[in-house]
């Protein structure tokens, strides 16, 4: 099943809700004042709305295709009244969201065991915490997890998945700080294999150093592991913080030139007004965006769902 289409419970969708709020109250504010006063969408209305879809972080390529479609259907239809607005931009937002060629089914391919996650980002964004609490998900869903601490640079970094693990209760790989990273994450895959593990979450060092080091660091972390699982890593995973706007999308263009990113994790949107950053990111890389982070608990890292994302995104208070 599609994770577009995944049925989402009155709990998450509330959580959703909470965690978009203000995005959203910032948003539905910018338009009100760009529609004050007018009844119709004209060249004006559409100027101020490509600023506000700008000032919310959407990008600039994002916005001018959506710009773009809109100018169409106003074309067309001759006349679109600016209480319709909302309506066509939520249609071609979401069609943008469900335009993505590569959505994933569910949490991981069953069919993988053990299934390798590698996770990439810069220090900062939420990176441990997000494996922390996709550890808490599987485990909760009676998958056997193990945890590598390849981010042998960092004592913070190891620490922090150290507790990560104590607190969810899943074994973690380790080696002494400044070890080869490559060679945690052998040990992890090779400890997952021998436990018969269902999931291998492989945390790396969140350095930007330069491109080609960090190009080098990821594809021999990859080699190694295949020496065990051919095929791993199964995910690679980039965490990006939503709080950081077109942050995010500079570490996105960086990640995905210096490995094959095919899944992605936004997190902190609950913290910000610039969510609009998830539209034009899964836009712009055409990278599933696969969880959300909206909240504090374990359970509000969300898996993405891009109908109720635009819903909760285009939620006018009642």
């Amino acid at each position: 099943m599609s994770w577009y289409k995944k049925l989402f419970k009155k709990e998450e969708k509330e959580t959703l809700n909470k965690g978009l709020e203000k995005s959203n109250q910032n948003f539905f504010e910018k338009i009100s004042k760009a529609v004050v006063g007018k009844s119709t969408v004209d060249e004006d209305v559409l100027d101020d709305l490509e600023e506000v879809l700008i000032a919310s972080d959407v990008g600039a390529a994002t916005t001018i295709k959506i710009i773009s479609r809109i100018e169409e259907r106003v074309a067309r239809d001759k006349f679109v009244s600016t209480e319709e607005l909302d309506r066509i931009l939520r249609e071609e937002i979401s069609g943008l969201l469900l335009e993505n060629p590569h959505r994933g089914t569910g949490n991981i391919d069953e069919s993988k065991k053990p299934y390798v996650i590698m996770v990439v980002g810069v220090n900062g964004v939420g990176k441990t915490t997000t494996i922390g609490k996709l550890a808490h998900q599987f485990k909760s869903e009676g998958k056997n997890v193990v945890l590598g601490a390849a981010d042998t640079f960092r004592a913070a970094a190891v620490e922090q998945l150290v507790v990560w693990s104590e607190r969810v209760g899943v074994p973690i790989v380790k080696q002494n700080m400044g070890s080869d990273p490559a060679s945690v994450a052998f040990d992890t895959v090779q400890s997952a294999v021998a436990s018969n593990a269902d999931v291998v979450i492989i945390d790396t060092a969140g350095r930007l150093h330069n491109k080609v080091n960090l190009m080098n660091e990821l594809s021999k972390i990859k080699r190694v592991m295949q020496k065990v699982i051919p095929d791993a890593p199964h995910e690679v995973l980039l965490v990006l913080d939503g709080s950081t706007g077109q942050n995010a999308f500079e570490q996105a263009k960086q990640f995905t030139a210096a490995t094959e990113v095919n899944a992605l994790a936004i997190t902190k949107l609950d913290g910000t007004a610039k969510g609009g950053v998830v539209i034009g990111i899964s836009d712009q890389f055409q990278i599933p965006v696969k969880y959300i982070g909206v909240g504090e608990k374990m359970a509000d890292l969300q898996l993405f769902n891009g109908t109720e994302f635009v819903d909760s995104f285009f939620r006018r208070a009642k």
